[in-house]
């Protein structure tokens, strides 16, 4: 029993360590971070992380910055930004906007939260209501700017991260709206074309969007403030060398912020912009991500070595191949690229068949699930075709969903922990796994169907299809790993590849999913790690299939947005 403790407790003393080295960094210099609801318009309420820089009273009051992410993120996304606003002395609100993380559904509702966030920001009365200004990466640009119109002398200066005034979502710009505007676009931003009407970001200072809100009748000048700050007609584009995802940890784009809010607000701490903290933060919930997958390991492993799970235990029967042969290895390029070449087009019928409604309500997720489906039963079909010598591995499947359901709930109780005792999830940059709130729970009970039944197709053919007899562990690790996430990484190495060396991606018509698909590579890879591990010990796959299961919808919901009103 204490050698099958060890990973067990090797997974929380990992979690401990990285969430109180995030819990120290983003506390650094005695800030407090508050997890606070608060009612929005018409009833909604919303979820934001309020940071405060010591000795920040109503006496002693402190300029403020509503910080916002973007779609299909939540307020801990921008954590990077505001741990460096509060570091200088800035009371912080990190909206989770409308129908993201903790706010109410659905998403786009209200102005994205964005004019109640403000209006609860100046209602504290530690704020310096003269000096806030407002920064908001992608959607939460817009969010941020429909505030803006909302309340034209609220606020004091806007920072644009990888967004843009006008259409689709926010009032169009010009030389005097938004008052005090930063434009933060990356050189490698994927959304140029939505965004600012150019098919290449390095483009931008030519956009005729951008200069008619600068004022310009040349291309824009990086660096070069146009307008009055005085006035409130400033007006500066700045461009780091990121992408638009990478704004998030890119400390050249959080200090471009970083130095505008310090023109254009008063009452801050003058640190250089080029002194910033929050990437240990940062490597702090990686290494709490990293403990979870080894403590889910663990607990299986644990929980494995209990008289009530005995009967699971038991070694692989065979092997599918003798060696790795032609069809092998036809078996595998199937295995891994299939999916990939499936992406686009079956995320678009999901989109078609299966818009927001009660039943399904994360739009994405569906279009997800949708996918999952139809290549599990793409692995299911081939195997009668493509198998090796036939191996049984279905194994008990009331044990195996009964010490998966274990499995999972203790790791979640760790992440409940974590959130409770240091207000940190499990992330790095978009990957990141929280808490479920009570209506997200109630919605991953419905897809965790389909993400199930993708399971247990996809790794019964792993397992059964793919097997080679004389691997060795590590051999096994490394082969299922590529099988299930060797095509996303080929696939992100052409369109970003395509991106730095043609300026655009190589599938240019669809950003959002290729964004996406960025996350589906480390999961891949945990998957195939802990489907593995459990295979291993149990000769089945479907131990591994409902953790995965588990595990990934949980994960999905969480981090989705809502579409549709959930109650």
């Amino acid at each position: 029993m204490i050698k099958n403790a060890r990973l067990f407790h090797l997974g929380w003393v990992i979690i401990l360590v990285g969430a109180l080295l995030a819990h120290f960094i983003q506390t650094s210099g005695g800030v407090s971070i508050r997890d606070i609801r608060f009612n929005g318009t018409n009833g909604q309420v919303l979820s934001g992380l309020l940071y405060v820089p010591p000795e920040v009273t109503a006496e002693n009051k402190a300029p403020a910055i509503l910080a916002v992410h973007g779609y299909i993120n939540s307020r801990e996304t921008q954590a990077g930004f505001a741990i460096e606003y509060a570091r200088r002395g800035y009371v912080v609100l990190a909206l989770d906007q409308s129908g993201h993380g903790y706010s109410d559904a659905p998403a786009f509702a209200n102005g994205f939260g964005g004019p109640a966030a403000l209006a609860y920001l100046r209602s504290l009365d530690l704020v310096d209501v003269d000096n806030i200004g407002l920064e908001g990466h992608s959607m939460g640009g817009w969010t941020v700017l429909a505030a803006a119109a909302t309340m034209p002398d609220a606020y004091k200066a806007v920072v644009l991260e990888g967004s843009s005034t006008g259409a689709p979502f926010a009032q169009e710009g010009s030389t005097e709206w938004p008052r005090n505007l930063a434009v933060v676009f990356s050189k490698y931003d994927e959304f140029s074309q939505l965004m600012w009407g150019v098919d290449r970001a390095q483009d931008t200072p030519s956009s005729p969007k951008l200069q008619s809100v600068f004022g310009a009748t040349e291309a824009v000048v990086p660096g070069q403030v146009y307008g009055d700050i005085a006035a409130g007609t400033a007006r500066v584009l700045q461009m780091p060398n990121t992408t638009h995802p990478g704004d998030h940890i890119s400390p050249e784009a959080i200090g471009y912020s970083i130095d505008w809010f310090a023109q254009t607000l008063d009452g801050a701490e003058p640190i250089p912009s080029s002194d910033q903290i929050w990437l240990w933060k940062e490597i702090g919930t990686l290494i709490a991500l990293v403990g979870f997958v080894v403590l889910l390991a663990g607990t299986f492993e644990l929980l494995l070595g209990t008289q009530a799970f005995a009967r699971l235990r038991k070694a692989p029967s065979g092997a599918a191949y003798a060696a790795r042969n032609g069809k092998w290895w036809l078996t595998f390029a199937i295995s891994a690229f299939v999916p990939v070449l499936t992406y686009f087009l079956f995320l678009g019928w999901g989109a078609q068949l299966l818009p927001g409604s009660a039943l399904l309500p994360q739009t994405i997720t569906s279009q997800i699930a949708f996918w999952a489906v139809l290549n599990g039963l793409i692995v299911f079909a081939l195997g009668f075709v493509l198998r090796g010598q036939r191996v049984e591995a279905r194994g008990d499947v009331l044990g195996s969903l009964l010490i998966a359901l274990a499995t999972v709930g203790i790791g979640y109780l760790f992440v409940l922990a974590a959130a409770f005792l240091f207000t940190v999830d499990f992330r790095f940059w978009v990957v990141a796994l929280k808490p479920l709130s009570l209506v997200q729970a109630k919605i991953a009970l419905v897809y965790l169907v389909p993400f199930t039944l993708f399971f247990v197709l996809a790794l019964r053919g792993l397992h059964t299809g793919l097997s080679v007899a004389g691997d060795s562990r590590f051999t096994q690790y490394l082969s299922n790993i590529a099988a299930l996430a060797l095509g996303f990484l080929v696939f992100l190495v052409i369109e970003y590849g395509n991106l730095l060396i043609a300026g655009h991606l190589f599938m240019f018509s669809d950003p959002l999913m290729t964004v996406v698909a960025i996350q589906f590579l480390p999961l891949m890879a945990i998957i195939a790690f802990l489907s593995t591990f459990t295979y291993r010990r149990t000769g089945s796959y479907l131990p591994g299939a409902f953790i995965n299961a588990l595990f990934v919808t949980w994960y999905i919901v969480a981090g989705q947005a809502t579409q549709f009103p959930v109650s």
